[in-house]
Parts: C-alpha cells; sequence; structure tokens
C-alpha cells in the first residue's frame, strides 16, 4: 500500500472514531446505535455479497464488448456512478421517507424527487452519448 493511500485510510478512520464520539456523548442518539450499526451491517453484507458481484460482472461484460473507434467503457461507466452515487444521496427524499420531517424543515414535498432524480439521470446518460458522439466523429473526421 502507497504512503498516500495509507494516508487516507488513516485519515477516514480517524473522521470515522470522532463521528462515533460525537454519537456516544450525545444521550438523546443513544436508541438510534444499534439501528445504525444494524444498517451499517446490512448495507455492508447487501453491497459485498449482492452489488458488487452484479456490477462486477456488468463491468467485465462492458470491457469485453468489441472496442470501436472509441471505447464505450467510460461512457457507460461514469453515468452509471453517478446515477449510483445520487439515488444513494437522495434515497430517503425518492422514496419519501421522512415526509414530515423533511416538509417541515424546508417547506417542500418530496414528490417531485424521483421525477428529478430521474431526470438526473437521463442527462448524465445523454451528455455522456453525446460526448461519444462527438468523438467518434471527430476521430472519423482525423481519418482514424
Amino acid at each position: 500500500m502507497s504512503a498516500v493511500r495509507a494516508a487516507g485510510v488513516l485519515a477516514c478512520l480517524a473522521l470515522g472514531a470522532y463521528a462515533a464520539t460525537i454519537v456516544v456523548r450525545d444521550p438523546s442518539l443513544h436508541p438510534s446505535v444499534p439501528w445504525m450499526l444494524a444498517w451499517f451491517a446490512g448495507a455492508l453484507v447487501l453491497h459485498d455479497l449482492v452489488l458488487f458481484p452484479l456490477y462486477a460482472a456488468a463491468d467485465r461484460a462492458l470491457v469485453r464488448l468489441p472496442a470501436g473507434p472509441v471505447p464505450v467503457v467510460n461512457h457507460v461507466r461514469v453515468p452509471l456512478l453517478g446515477a449510483g452515487l445520487t439515488l444513494l444521496v437522495f434515497l430517503p427524499g425518492i422514496v419519501r421517507q421522512g415526509g414530515p420531517a423533511h416538509l417541515a424543515a424546508s417547506g417542500l414535498d418530496q414528490e417531485p424527487a424521483l421525477a428529478r432524480w430521474l431526470w438526473l439521470v437521463l442527462a448524465m446518460a445523454g451528455v455522456s452519448a453525446l460526448v461519444w458522439v462527438v468523438r467518434v466523429t471527430r476521430r472519423s473526421a482525423a481519418g482514424g
């Protein structure tokens, strides 16, 4: 492991330890600690045993596609990564979890969250496809 990677891992561990001390010091958060641990364990199992094999297999299949003038691999990876990360960030709003608290805090309804996320994913895929088409067009115009 490189020194930079080791420093990054140590920084992440330090940040996690700091967050854990905040949770432990706040008595109002103590009932939520078992739920946090259960969610973390569930997410770990779901990711490592279900999601990782699925997206690793999909990526292997994508890499094995016949090579064209411009590889399509990253033009599929980037929008899918963006879709997955934004889904993780906005999932509570998309599935309308905590609607009353969200409405009280922001004054906004969660109704349009799913449609907006889908439009965002469509925009990311569209921009990626457009970039791919431009690259293919420039490559063929250059005679390559």
